[in-house]
């Protein structure tokens, strides 16, 4: 993509490590497991995605999958198995249950807020039941149109049948349609169905190479607003 800004209509973005940080578990994780939580919040956000992407593969068609917070409880539980740390139930509740009030980063309310009045929404592998309390407790509800869960489609992205749920609600075409995420597996799903994309590179990784590059690299959310018109 050219440097000069682009028309977008509305605006699709990822919630788990875009607008809320994943991470922010590692306090009640190190807690839990003394000298242990950033390994932990690692192997079981690495599993978390591993899983959803298998998932999608392996499904027979027809056959109700296991959602996303099925899969995380499942991730979770190889993630202690695999660095021999030993919590009972209630902790593993603890944990899981951590992932209803994720902190955003501080980014994420003066972008969305910048980029209004544009549809603003999230599209996510987690389910309802997971976003909702999330976003409410976060305040980033006041900045958002809506939340979409991936269950409407019954497949997890970067499935082209995921990524159409916002194109049929929006009635856009994807090319008018920012999607935003700091995962750029699902940058590039995106890009490959149409939308305009935009990689928040936190981390200044590499960009994979499964696919064309997204549209835009940034840093930071606060980069996105001054690159759209």
């Amino acid at each position: 993509m050219s440097s000069t800004s682009r028309s977008i209509d509305a605006f699709i973005f990822d919630a788990y490590g875009t607008l809320f940080d994943v991470h922010s578990v590692v306090t009640l994780a190190a807690t839990l497991a003394p000298g242990r939580g950033d390994a932990l919040s690692q192997l079981w956000r690495t599993k978390q995605l591993e899983y959803t992407w298998l998932s999608s593969l392996m499904n027979p068609a027809g056959v109700k999958r296991h959602d996303f917070a099925a899969l995380t409880a499942r991730a979770l539980d190889y993630a202690l198995a695999s660095l021999e740390i030993d919590l009972d139930e209630g902790d593993r509740a603890r944990l899981r249950d951590a992932y209803l009030a994720l902190s955003p980063y501080p980014d994420a309310a003066p972008a969305l807020s910048a980029l209004a009045p544009r549809p603003r929404w999230i599209l996510s592998n987690g389910t309802l039941a997971m976003l909702e309390p999330l976003v409410r407790r976060s305040g980033l509800g006041a900045h958002l149109d809506g939340v979409l869960s991936v269950d409407a489609a019954g497949i997890f992205k970067p499935s082209p049948r995921a990524y159409q749920l916002a194109v049929d609600l929006l009635q856009l075409p994807p090319s008018r349609i920012g999607f935003v995420s700091s995962n750029c597996w699902d940058a590039i799903g995106a890009k490959t169905f149409g939308y305009t994309t935009f990689w928040i590179n936190r981390l200044q990784a590499p960009a994979d190479r499964h696919g064309e590059p997204p549209d835009r690299i940034i840093r930071t959310l606060a980069d996105l607003p001054s690159l759209v018109r």
